[in-house]
């Protein structure tokens, strides 16, 4: 059984999630995404400074000027990438490492890239000492993936980039999916969805308005396909 305090964040997810379902095309998320969301301490990803605020529905700083995201944002994406339990995921953007330990409830392996140096060592021992097994993380820049291990079966980004990487559309598997939020803080962000068809080509579709850190390294040269 959840903890009383994580069964009030949940309660809240759904609420959100059904307030939001005209944006989303989701009046519910999959079970098995609130239960392996439901087993993951967000407590256990935070400074212990912002433990008694872990379980508030809402983004908190982690250090580097990054964030951990809001819990509704992180139940919604994972719930967009609709994960199987053989699937591969890569991850850009590992932060506290609280998304990869989630993915790792619900698919075959998660791979994490991490541009903060300081960020990818501790969440890569965190993980380690929390038991996420199947989680591997590198530092490295988002922006040019991690093709050693692709194709992929869904991609997951958590930071917004002024546009979706090309190497990301390369280095997904025909049938998956990526969800990445894309603009600036200025001009705005949407998260978004894109799907791989069997040909190579791909589609978008625009979610939601999000506010996300921006994906930092070297941007992308060519809008894909």
């Amino acid at each position: 059984m959840p903890s009383p305090e994580m069964q009030v964040l949940l309660d809240e997810i759904r609420a959100e999630v059904r307030e939001t379902w005209q944006y989303t095309g989701r009046a519910a998320l999959s079970e098995h995404v609130l239960q392996a969301f439901a087993e993951v301490p967000r407590h256990a990803f935070l400074p212990d400074i912002l433990r008694p605020a872990a379980y508030a529905n809402r983004p908190l700083p982690i250090g580097h000027e990054q964030t951990i995201s809001q819990p509704y944002i992180v139940a919604l994406m994972t719930d967009l990438l609709d994960p199987q339990v053989d699937d591969i995921v890569l991850e850009i953007g590992t932060g506290s490492g609280y998304q990869a330990a989630l993915l790792a409830k619900l698919v075959k392996r998660v791979y994490s890239l991490e541009i903060v140096t300081a960020l990818a060592d501790t969440a890569r021992e965190r993980l380690q000492r929390l038991g996420y097994g199947n989680v591997e993380v590198r530092q490295g820049d988002g922006h040019v993936g991690w093709p050693e291990h692709a194709p992929y079966d869904g991609i997951i980004v958590t930071a917004a980039a002024p546009d979706i990487p090309a190497a990301l559309i390369e280095q997904l598997k025909p049938g998956g999916r990526l969800i990445i939020p894309v603009g600036d803080r200025y001009s705005g962000q949407e998260l978004f969805l894109i799907e791989k068809n069997r040909h190579g080509g791909t589609s978008r579709k625009s979610i939601l308005p999000v506010i996300f850190v921006p994906l930092t390294g070297a941007a992308p040269t060519k809008r894909p396909p």
